[in-house]
């Protein structure tokens, strides 16, 4: 088939407009900032985790977190709750079953869009809504009972795993006890040795 200009200017204005739309589209996935989303490393004893915080959706818990990352409050810490099948949660004790002090409370964020998904990153809060502070949570599976709904004030997530979502998978997978008041706490310590944020 012979290519007139009209042809091949109407091919180039399709292809435009396809583009534009794939933009737009990643724009209403991730709030338009996917590219310039701050990563933040959790070195741990079975590997690396990083995490691509969305610090447009929730600007408040993404500023709290890095707080705690910058303070080097996470080095150290062990993932003390895991659940197979539900969620690995740490960012709170050391391994000798210890609770570290945290920094004030923060405003729940769990109505900015974003959902419980597969390696998305949440945080962990008492039965007060208004209560997280620096223990989190990294969704083994889709949880969509743990988003805000009607009659629930859900948990709010903050990001998502972009690199070491089998080594989540692994922690995920690993034996439990019960280490005094707490359970599901792992036999074998899976410790957060150090927690930084990525160089762009």
């Amino acid at each position: 088939m012979k290519l007139n200009k009209r042809t091949v200017l109407s091919f180039f204005l399709i292809a435009m407009f396809l583009g534009s739309t794939l933009i737009s589209l990643g724009d209403m996935l991730w709030g338009g900032n996917k590219k310039m989303d701050t990563i933040v490393v959790l070195v741990t004893s079975m590997g690396n985790i990083e995490i691509a915080l969305a610090t447009k959706e929730a600007p408040v818990t993404t500023e709290n977190f890095l707080s705690y990352v910058e303070d080097d409050y996470f080095d150290g810490t062990v993932f003390h709750r895991v659940i197979p099948g539900f969620m690995i949660q740490g960012g709170g004790f050391t391994p000798d079953g210890t609770q570290k002090t945290t920094g004030n409370p923060i405003v729940l964020e769990s109505d900015n869009g974003l959902k419980n998904k597969r390696g998305t990153i949440a945080m962990a809060r008492t039965s007060d809504p208004d209560s997280a502070t620096s223990q989190f949570f990294i969704n083994l599976v889709d949880n969509a009972f743990l988003d805000k709904s009607p009659g629930s004030d859900g948990y709010a997530v903050f990001g998502e795993v972009v690199e070491g979502l089998d080594v989540v998978d692994a922690i995920g997978g690993v034996k439990t006890t019960t280490k005094g008041l707490y359970e599901d706490w792992p036999e074998e310590d899976v410790i957060i040795l150090d927690a930084y944020v990525k160089e762009s």
